[in-house]
């Protein structure tokens, strides 16, 4: 008896001491899954930013040298798939770091999470439900179930118009740049599919995006077609792909076609109508050629930010208008930034409905969550005011450099992840790019999303209390 008590003992021991070497393990992976998806996202973007700075810092990424706080400038607009530099990508860069940002745009288009999970699929290796949440938060979808068939949707969509892109694009480049023409072809696909704006092309002279092709519609066109295919989002495409089957669109996927093609179409035949006579931008050119232009500034606004002509040049007007485009945005679940043309489309119907009496959203025939239309509010006022306030910061640091008007536009652009510059950015000074840099991290992650990674988790989140009922008179 002695013996078996003494062996009880030596046991119950042995699991005391187990436990306690194994609960800093444990601690850490409670602390762990205690991090929700969106605070890991946005942790991982900027993961991506600090790693991708250290590359472009090395001697053999630039050709002559770079700041540290260019080269986090540089690293975040690529990550962020925005577009805005302070180097021209060709000239400031070597072809390691040119690959370098090309490297981040992919992986910023995409997300770091949605790549690791589809290696991981692709390697066979067992990815649990928390990997496959924090997957779908990360590709714009709320069905944990579907994410795996998602992801793989995602990134078969990815290679397959980055492919196209190339294809299309190397009977321009390979003749005008020989070999090199292949890398250009590569850049531009992949830059154009993920809405990021940045070119090669700056042989010449810097900064000068397509302003070459300004005539080239065939250029122009494959560019359009990559930045649309990138900014409708992989639901819509999912969507698009699955109705031979199903013969039936989501009301998400309506909405993004039907406003887009307003959008487009609109900005189109609003940018031509205001530059069309404007020796500067388009009045010079042929009908056709302006017509292309018009629709390619438009298509290009809504977060891609390859530009065909001087957007500095540009009447004051022009600007306001593609300024709410870029505000606007492209659709969620995709490579484009802004408040979401979905957003905007649900306020639209909001403020219509409560015009006419109704006391629900409507669309299509379907009436709108209550809380979709909050979060919509939401996003489209932090918007603003991230806008506003960065405005006035970058003006502040700017002096009398520039207008308010070109400062308002370079901070939506900036904001909206979109990267069409009429030259601020290049004048800026340390503050203002830092500022810059914020807006456009804040844009790509979202500023919802931002704000609820920051928030501390309460202990009692999902109880509520029922509290009594408050009027405020607003009319």
């Amino acid at each position: 008896m002695e013996h078996h008590s003494d062996s009880s003992q030596s046991s119950q021991f042995n699991r005391l001491l187990s436990r306690a070497a194994n609960e800093p393990k444990n601690r850490h992976r409670r602390r762990m899954e205690n991090i929700s998806p969106t605070r890991l996202i946005v942790s991982s973007f900027l993961i991506v930013i600090v790693v991708g700075a250290l590359l472009l810092m090395l001697p053999f990424s630039t050709r002559n040298g770079i700041r540290p706080i260019d080269a986090f400038f540089t690293s975040t607009s690529a990550t962020c798939v925005t577009g805005l530099i302070v180097l021209d990508t060709y000239q400031g860069f070597t072809a390691f770091g040119q690959a370098v940002i090309l490297c981040l745009i992919q992986i910023g288009g995409l997300s770091l999470v949605t790549l690791t999970s589809f290696f991981a699929l692709t390697l066979r290796r067992r990815v649990g439900f928390r990997s496959m949440k924090l997957a779908s938060e990360s590709i714009g979808t709320s069905n944990v179930a579907e994410a795996r068939k998602l992801l793989l949707v995602v990134m078969k969509l990815a290679g397959l118009f980055e492919g196209l892109g190339v294809l299309l694009l190397l009977p321009v480049f390979v003749p005008e740049y020989g070999l090199e023409g292949v890398f250009i072809s590569v850049f531009l696909a992949i830059s154009g599919f993920c809405n990021a704006g940045f070119d090669i092309l700056g042989r010449v002279d810097p900064y000068v995006s397509l302003t070459g092709y300004a005539t080239n519609w065939y250029v122009q066109i494959v560019i359009m077609l990559l930045i649309i295919s990138g900014g409708l989002g992989f639901l819509v495409w999912h969507d698009l792909f699955e109705w031979r089957k199903t013969h039936h669109l989501s009301l998400h996927t309506k909405v993004v076609l039907i406003f887009t093609s307003l959008l487009i179409v609109g900005g189109t035949v609003g940018f031509a109508f205001l530059e069309w006579n404007n020796p500067d931008t388009i009045g010079l050119m042929d009908t056709g050629s302006k017509i292309v232009n018009s629709a390619f500034q438009s298509v290009s606004a809504r977060t891609a930010g390859f530009n065909s002509i001087d957007l500095a040049s540009m009447n004051a007007i022009t600007k306001c208008m593609l300024s709410v485009l870029m505000f606007i945005g492209a659709a969620p679940g995709g490579t484009g930034g802004g408040i979401k043309v979905t957003t905007f489309s649900i306020l639209l119907v909001t403020v219509i409905c409560v015009a006419t009496g109704r006391e629900d959203a409507q669309l299509f025939r379907r009436r709108i969550n209550k809380k979709t239309v909050y979060q919509s509010l939401s996003i489209t006022v932090l918007g603003l005011g991230i806008v506003i306030l960065s405005t006035l910061c970058v003006f502040f640091y700017s002096g009398e450099l520039v207008s308010p008007l070109d400062c308002l536009y370079e901070v939506v652009s900036a904001f909206a992840t979109v990267g069409c510059s009429v030259g601020v950015t290049s004048t800026m000074k340390n503050p203002a790019l830092i500022i810059t840099m914020i807006t456009m991290f804040i844009g790509r992650v979202g500023p919802v999303s931002l704000a609820i990674s920051l928030a501390r988790q309460r202990k009692d989140q999902g109880k509520f209390d029922i509290l009594p009922e408050g009027k405020i008179s607003v009319c």
